[in-house]
């Protein structure tokens, strides 16, 4: 399955969070959005980069952008997580039934191993993709790369 472009119609999705909220892509039209993939929560390289996002949650509200932590995990799971990194203001999705199913969407599923790729996919005011990044499983996400993207975006 091949990744989403820049360019590409960002698939919609309904899904549900860890606050038991269901959250639609759509519902952001005029904001972008930071979908932010890690494997599966509880592990470390995906706590610090859970809680990367949270410690910016103000600078990407000043960048008209709303991030959000995804994994296959359950929505109890994310809760509990959640719960553990003082995660307040971000939205925790939980791609986990159907399973995986937004992340074949967006072409990140790693079927062998039953859970996504760790990826970044940024999408702009009208839903299309702007960018997007995949990362090695062991690597975390440069959260200063990602602010400086949309910085230079906003200009």
């Amino acid at each position: 399955m091949k990744s989403l472009a820049i360019g590409d119609e960002a698939p919609n999705f309904t899904i549900l969070d860890q606050n038991d909220s269901y959250i639609r892509l759509s519902d952001f039209r005029g904001k972008k959005v930071l979908l932010s993939w890690h494997p599966l929560a509880w592990t470390p390289v995906c706590t610090d980069q859970m809680r990367a996002l949270e410690a910016n949650w103000f600078t990407f509200e000043k960048l008209n952008t709303i991030p959000m932590g995804f994994s296959v995990d359950s929505a109890p799971s994310k809760k509990g997580w959640a719960s553990c990194l003082s995660i307040k203001n971000m939205s925790l999705p939980a791609d986990f039934w159907p399973h995986g199913k937004v992340a074949k969407e967006y072409g990140i599923f790693r079927e062998q191993d039953g859970f996504s790729e760790r990826a970044n996919f940024i999408v702009d005011e009208e839903g299309k993709i702007f960018w997007t990044k995949i990362y090695p499983m062991d690597q975390l996400p440069d959260i200063d790369e990602i602010l400086r993207v949309l910085a230079a975006e906003k200009q």
